[in-house]
């Protein structure tokens, strides 16, 4: 299901250091600060948002995370997607979130 609240935006994927760390995107500092004021309330544990992520023809649903140490949300990007889109780390991509 689609939320309410649609953010489009262009941004590298990064992977976590840790041994076969997970991929991420982190959403632009703009865009994070103002989910933040709007929507904190509706957060659960760690800063977690429900949320809808579209990625060229991929869409699934997912959850966004509060990273306090990069002050922005992490949008988590599994291996099914990253393979079907042809993603790695380092590549800029066009993401869309819906909250």
């Amino acid at each position: 299901m689609l939320g309410k609240i649609k953010y489009d935006f262009l941004e590298s994927v990064w992977q976590h250091a840790a041994p076969g760390g997970w991929y991420f995107i982190s959403l632009p500092e703009s865009i994070a600060q103002e989910i933040r004021e709007a929507l904190r309330s509706e957060e659960e544990g760690w800063g977690r948002l429900k949320a809808t992520a579209e990625i060229g023809k991929s869409r699934w649903e997912t959850a966004i995370w509060f990273d306090t140490k990069k002050n922005t949300y992490l949008l988590p990007i599994k291996a099914v997607i990253r393979k079907s889109e042809r993603i790695e780390a380092g590549k800029l991509i066009k993401v869309t979130v819906y909250l």
